[in-house]
């Protein structure tokens, strides 16, 4: 069966075990569509953007580029197995800005996202990925909270 209305379907990942819920969604998602899957991870370099450039930074950022590509692997060999037609990509700088361009600049039909379920302080000055796609995206947005106690 194929989707005229889902064609392109988006999972970002953050490599957590809290979203692998909204990995296999997506995936679950693309199957019975018929969709291409797109992986994207996002290194977030704005993190980092009052950190002197040094050796430190460049290290950590090798390790947070490293962690993507791990966390777009799993979830590339997980949709293979499933026999879908994927697309993977590690992109940087302020997560929820690159997934809404991402999805623009590519015609995506739908992103599929997690969330941790932040609350209190965290929420309040990090904000949620999540709800900042889910705001700002023109793409129809599906938002997995992931289980507690995972």
């Amino acid at each position: 069966m194929t989707s005229e209305l889902y064609k392109k379907i988006m999972v970002a990942t953050d490599g957590s075990e809290q979203n692998k819920k909204a990995i296999s969604y997506g995936v679950e998602f693309a199957k019975l569509s018929g969709a291409k899957l797109y992986v994207v991870y996002v290194v977030d370099t704005a993190a980092f953007a009052s950190i002197p450039m040094d050796a430190g930074w460049e290290m950590m950022y090798e390790l947070l580029e490293t962690e993507g590509k791990n966390a777009s692997m799993q979830v590339e060999e997980f949709a293979r197995s499933q026999g879908l037609e994927l697309e993977s990509t590690v992109l940087e700088g302020h997560p929820s800005n690159e997934i809404i361009k991402f999805a623009e600049e590519n015609g995506i039909d739908m992103i599929v996202i997690g969330t941790l379920g932040k609350t209190g302080i965290d929420r309040f000055l990090l904000g949620s990925v999540a709800e900042k796609v889910t705001r700002n995206s023109k793409v129809p947005v599906l938002v997995v909270r992931g289980e507690k106690n995972e």
